[in-house]
């Protein structure tokens, strides 16, 4: 049965990396893409497992999933801005590319589609998650090569509702961004360089529903950027020392960022206020569990733990609400 029907999306699967790509055929979209890539995956592949952590909210405009069964990225790359329509028919992907960075995006499409990543190493030790791996068999670990593009929305998203992070990110992108390359121009947006991002106004941070903490970080942290995104080339666990480096970035934010920069499949978050007590409850019944209760018991998973606490929020077993939902606080309207 579990072949048969796709799950639905829950809140719970959403933050598991879950994008919903509705199924189509892909169709030409307008204007001819400078280049063009196919590339055949050696396994299942599920373009919204493996692009869906990328998304910020519902109305990323970097991001987008369209009827045709593709997904859309608008990318600041080395090389510039650029545009990547990614579309999946038969076993193999097809990827157009618009822009300057057009190049930089085909080049490493395989690693964005997980290509780098090694599922057949992630042995399940518990019948919840080897049953979420049955249901998902097209999860691979995205690898974006690009560390201020997941840094700086990770920041935006440090003890704040998600609504509320997700708002500031668009608000953000749409007003000191630039439209995307190609057919997608005035619906799509590519994230403001790093000096763009250093000349905004502290009342505009304000307006978007951002504090002085999370933006001073966000400043730091691009007057350096030319030093993050170096840490592409480093192992995951060093690039985390080097991005918390800077102050305001701990390891909950750098884990989020090496977790899609890398591929890093044993990053596993810590410091969140949900994810201890999601694994606590799927695999002890510990609705109560802490950072430590979270760590000891993905110890089995050694080196895949990310990977395994993802499966775990695309299980959609979560424990029943017992407390309000965290108040959403508006700070551009004070």
């Amino acid at each position: 049965m579990a072949g048969r029907f796709a799950p639905r999306p829950t809140r719970t699967t959403v933050r598991g990396g879950h994008a919903v790509v509705p199924a189509g055929v892909p169709r030409p979209a307008g204007p001819a893409p400078g280049r063009v890539r196919t590339w055949a995956p050696d396994g299942p592949l599920d373009l919204g497992l493996v692009l869906g952590p990328l998304r910020r909210g519902p109305a990323d405009p970097t991001f987008s999933a369209t009827p045709d069964g593709s997904v859309w990225r608008a990318c600041r790359t080395p090389e510039g801005p650029g545009t990547l329509r990614v579309s999946a028919y038969g076993g193999g992907v097809r990827g157009e590319a618009w822009g300057a960075g057009a190049g930089w995006l085909l080049e490493r499409l395989p690693e964005l589609l997980g290509a780098a990543d090694d599922p057949d190493a992630f042995a399940p030790r518990h019948r919840l998650v080897a049953a979420a791996r049955h249901r998902r068999p097209g999860l691979r670990l995205t690898r974006t090569g690009l560390v201020l593009e997941s840094l700086i929305p990770s920041v935006l998203e440090q003890k704040v509702t998600t609504g509320e992070a997700y708002r500031a990110w668009r608000l953000l992108v749409r007003t000191y961004g630039e439209p995307a390359p190609g057919p997608m121009a005035g619906r799509m947006w590519v994230m403001p360089a790093p000096r763009t991002w250093a000349l905004i106004p502290s009342w505009e941070w304000h307006r978007a529903g951002v504090d002085d903490k999370r933006a001073s970080t966000i400043l730091r942290a691009v007057r350096v950027a030319a030093r993050l995104e170096e840490a592409v080339g480093m192992e995951p666990a060093d690039a985390q020392a080097r991005l918390e480096v800077v102050p305001g970035i701990g390891p909950w934010t750098s884990a989020e960022t090496v977790q899609r920069s890398h591929g890093a499949p044993d990053a596993v978050t810590v410091g969140d206020l949900h994810l201890p007590g999601i694994v606590g409850w799927a695999l002890a019944g510990d609705r109560h569990a802490d950072d430590a209760v979270m760590l000891s018991l993905l110890e089995p998973y050694a080196g895949q733990r990310h990977r395994a606490a993802r499966l775990i929020l695309l299980s959609g077993r979560v424990p029943a609400r017992r407390a309000p939902r965290m108040p959403r606080t508006d700070i551009g309207r004070l």
